[in-house]
């Protein structure tokens, strides 16, 4: 049987007593480590290059011709070395930050993944350990803790562009509130948010909101009936004594309505839908703003009287 030796840990100050002067070095002229570790294609180092008042640890090129800056922390991860890692990034207008530590602290990990997800360059954070196998000369162990990656950059797409709907959707709650006051009380305690609908109860029976709601190119008055969980049946049941109704609310409402069971799901909607905009039509906002206040001016209008007919059966 073949023998197996048992790896050994070794300090990094054991094997690189100065950081700049043993590390750095030795890093300069072995790249092709990090490279195997990383899968770039390194293929110039140069220590101790100025940016401003500081020195980048390594100012590095790949095959590509992508400028690398490498920050190099024989220890625990801090926030002086991250600020001087993008720092040196932007200084030299490098592609590709890597940062090499002892102990890579969780807030950093996420630091890093953060800016893989919302910068155009590319960020790695590496853990540097010292090894040995039985009486064996100590070898360097670098280990990926994050780095960038398709995902991340999708990732990051996604929640830029959710932020940006969130604050056109503020704006577009905002104005829409704004121009109601003067021409309804309803929803007049409601705070505009970033959130796809808006919403006020109606009082008795509970469970019952009428809300606005805005998609990308069109919006949409509704009574949304939910009375909570394991309340399904009691909401179809409303739901058909409503549409019961059906004649009568449209012809006070003055227009067909959408009336949506929605089998499957606990809650059921009666809606119309605005087609003139969405959160994505800025230049048409206060048309689409006139015609929702408008029409749930009507649908409440058209309501009311019979939700006193449903009262007694569900309280």
């Amino acid at each position: 049987m073949n023998m197996i030796g048992k790896i050994q840990k070794v300090k990094l100050r054991e094997v690189w007593k100065n950081e700049a002067r043993d590390f750095t070095t030795w890093l300069e002229e072995n790249i092709d480590v990090l490279n195997e570790s990383l899968n770039l294609s390194i293929v110039s180092a140069e220590r101790e290059q100025r940016a401003g008042d500081f020195n980048v640890d390594l100012l590095c090129e790949d095959e590509n011709g992508n400028t690398i800056v490498i920050e190099n922390q024989l220890e625990r991860s801090n926030h002086d070395h991250l600020g001087k890692l993008i720092t040196y990034l932007t200084a030299f207008d490098a592609k590709i930050a890597i940062w090499i530590v002892s102990e890579p602290r969780p807030e950093h990990v996420k630091a890093i993944s953060w800016l893989n997800e919302s910068s155009s360059a590319s960020f790695y954070l590496v853990k540097v350990e010292a090894i040995r196998i039985e009486n064996s000369d100590p070898a360097p162990l670098l280990t990926l803790i994050t780095g960038p990656s398709i995902e991340a950059r999708e990732t990051g797409k996604l929640k830029k562009e959710y932020a940006e709907s969130h604050n056109l959707r503020f704006e577009f709650w905002t104005g829409l509130l704004d121009k109601a006051k003067g021409k309804t009380k309803l929803h007049s305690g409601v705070s505009p948010k970033g959130r796809p609908y808006i919403e006020t109860g109606v009082g008795l029976p509970s469970g019952l909101g009428l809300n606005y709601s805005v998609r990308q190119h069109n919006a949409r008055v509704e009574l949304y009936i939910d009375r909570g969980p394991n309340m399904e049946e009691e909401n179809k049941s409303i739901f058909r004594k409503l549409h019961a109704q059906r004649e009568a609310i449209e012809n006070s409402f003055g227009n067909e309505l959408d009336w949506e069971i929605m089998e499957g799901r606990r809650a059921c909607r009666i809606s119309k839908v605005i087609p003139i905009a969405g959160w994505q039509d800025g230049d048409k906002w206060s048309e689409a703003h006139e015609s929702l206040i408008e029409n749930m001016i009507a649908l409440e209008k058209a309501l009311r009287p019979h939700f006193k007919l449903i009262i007694n059966l569900f309280l």
